[in-house]
């Protein structure tokens, strides 16, 4: 039974206090589950009536809520509030450990678990646990393999909506990331952040076992299996086992006979990416490696390495 307190409403459950019945009648579903508002296009409900008109406009595509210095337009105020603070610079919600402000308050109290280590989100199929609860969402459609998000103009399908809309400039050829100080431009941004890392030499990532730094974590995490052994991809076809997926794709080929990378120019193809690079530089005459102790230059690294042992022996 509720009661009214200096005209508060009292939940019996929690003892939360509330400045109205109806504030009240809504918490109270937050315990018993209750969603009496369901959608009449998909099997969702809802708790409140205003949490199914917001879920409609998902059906419907009606963004009422229009900015005013671009044109983007929104499904729901509170969003579109957010937005305004990226043409404003505005971040109202500064973080009591560290020196940083966010957008959002969500956006905080997601960082604060940085500091905390708090992980409230548990996989009920395994045994890890996330900061996120839509990190969690992603995470279990490992376990059902469900791709909820398709590309309309192949048939591949993703977990993530970021990744098919990364997807999709595979087919549009967008690359809306460049350099600032090449010509190069980038699918993604955390491409482009590694890119930049050829032109500043930073490599941030050290491996804990021998003096070996390097600019991607994925790198670092190939790298540390040299000194642990360790092979997690095995070829269906032979008993090889390899260090990193993209050696058992191209170890694949070997059964397959498959060479994706056609040169443009004659007709031979290749099984890997730099095979082609390299066959170029015999259409272009490009030799992009000099040798350092003579006035020569070769095409490939390689073929410098056997080289500069000329020199080698001379000295001898």
């Amino acid at each position: 039974m509720e009661r009214v307190c200096n005209k508060q409403y009292w939940c019996d459950v929690c003892e939360k206090l509330f400045a109205h019945r109806n504030s009240l009648t809504n918490h109270k579903r937050t315990h018993t589950g209750e969603k009496p508002y369901p959608c009449d296009v998909c099997d969702k409900s809802f708790r409140r009536n205003t949490h199914l008109t917001v879920h409609k406009r998902t059906h419907t595509g009606e963004k009422p809520y229009p900015c005013d210095v671009c044109d983007k337009s929104f499904a729901q105020n509170g969003a579109l509030t957010v937005h305004k603070r990226t043409h404003t610079g505005e971040k109202p919600y500064p973080c009591d450990v560290c020196d940083r402000w966010f957008v959002k308050s969500s956006d905080l109290t997601v960082h604060k678990r940085s500091h905390t280590g708090e992980k409230p989100y548990p996989c009920d199929v395994c045994d890890r646990w996330f900061v996120k609860s839509s990190d969690l969402t992603v995470h279990k459609r490992s376990h059902t393999g469900e791709k909820p998000y398709p590309c309309d103009v192949c048939d591949k399908s993703f977990a993530q909506n970021s990744a098919l809309t990364v997807h999709k400039r595979t087919h549009t050829g967008e690359k809306p990331y460049p350099c600032d100080i090449c010509d190069r431009s980038f699918i993604r941004n955390s491409h482009l952040t590694v890119h930049k890392r050829t032109h500043t030499g930073e490599k941030p990532y050290p491996c804990d076992v021998c003096d070996k730094l390097f600019a991607q974590s994925s790198t670092l995490t190939v790298h540390k299996r040299t000194h642990t052994g360790e092979k997690p991809y095995p070829c269906d076809v032979c008993d090889r086992w390899f260090v990193s997926n993209s050696e058992l794709t191209v170890h694949k080929r070997t059964h397959t006979r498959e060479k994706p990378y056609s040169c443009g120019i004659c007709d031979k193809s290749f099984a890997q990416s730099n095979n082609l690079t390299n066959h170029r530089r015999s259409h272009t005459g490009e030799k992009l490696y000099p040798c350092t102790m003579c006035d020569k230059s070769f095409s490939q690294s390689g073929n410098l390495t056997v080289h500069q042992r000329t020199h080698t022996v001379e000295k001898q």
